[in-house]
């Protein structure tokens, strides 16, 4: 039964092969779960047409573009002038994702490093939010950040798929900035995260799925999709210790604050 109740996915890769055989059938279990809305992702700019194609024939589905930073070396530099033609479409709404990953691809940080300056510039033209992407660079990460943002000027950012430690968590806040909560945070061995997570304001947390990675219990190890934020959602309303309907319309508010153009 349709309660009401709408929230939004704002992270998942709808272009990627796992959605090839059933794509319409998951929009529409999302959109039977009370997903209203979908960011899908590109990673490589070579493939914005797919994901432009994707957002355009569904009404509920935005995107945003950029290069994974475990891409950077293997893709073209991206330009800002190429990111700020991007924002051009109506339903073009971020910019990334971007950032570092020092987990597989650490040999590739400086190119990451360029990379990443690169997208925080095309955010601050824009006006659009950045979309960031940290595994195991933490250090650099907040350095970059603040930097970027006191010495080249105020922009908009969520770090997507948090699960980076609490100084981190900091930094990003204390610029103003978002942290997203993906199924990692419901995962049973992650408490340190859902701390992090519960002492951070309740108006900069935005929930996702990285579908088709990360998978929330009951559907962990299996494929995700965007119908799963929901239960990610239900764990930040008890993380909070908030009614379900309250969290639900506040990660709303949160999304469209920061994500101003992804209207309905």
């Amino acid at each position: 039964m349709d309660t009401g109740i709408r929230i939004t996915d704002s992270h998942c890769h709808l272009d990627f092969p796992d959605f090839d055989d059933d794509r319409a059938d998951v929009l529409q279990r999302a959109h039977d779960a009370g997903v209203q809305r979908m960011v899908t992702i590109c990673t490589k700019l070579r493939q914005e047409p797919q994901v432009r194609a994707i957002a355009e024939a569904h009404s509920g589905v935005f995107y945003a573009a950029g290069t994974h930073p475990m891409s950077a070396a293997t893709e073209p530099m991206v330009t800002v002038d190429e990111l700020v033609k991007l924002a051009d479409h109506p339903k073009f709404v971020g910019i990334g994702e971007s950032g570092l990953d020092y987990h597989y691809t650490a040999e590739t940080a400086e190119v990451q490093r360029d990379s990443l300056r690169v997208h925080i510039a095309a955010a601050r033209e824009t006006g659009l939010p950045l979309i960031i992407h940290a595994r195991d660079a933490d250090e650099d990460m907040a350095r970059i950040l603040s930097e970027e943002y006191r010495q080249g000027g105020a922009y908009t950012c969520v770090m997507h798929c948090f699960s980076s430690g609490p100084d981190l968590a900091h930094a990003a806040l204390d610029l103003g900035f978002y942290l997203s909560m993906s199924g990692i945070a419901t995962f049973p061995k992650s408490q340190a995260l859902r701390d992090i997570f519960s002492a951070a304001p309740v108006d900069r947390i935005l929930v996702e799925t990285d579908a088709p990675y990360l998978a929330p219990p009951p559907h962990r190890g299996r494929r995700n999709e965007p119908a799963y934020t929901l239960h990610t959602a239900r764990k930040g309303a008890e993380m909070f210790g908030m009614d379900w309907p309250d969290f639900a319309a506040q990660t709303e508010a949160n999304f469209e604050r920061l994500f101003s153009k992804a209207v309905l």
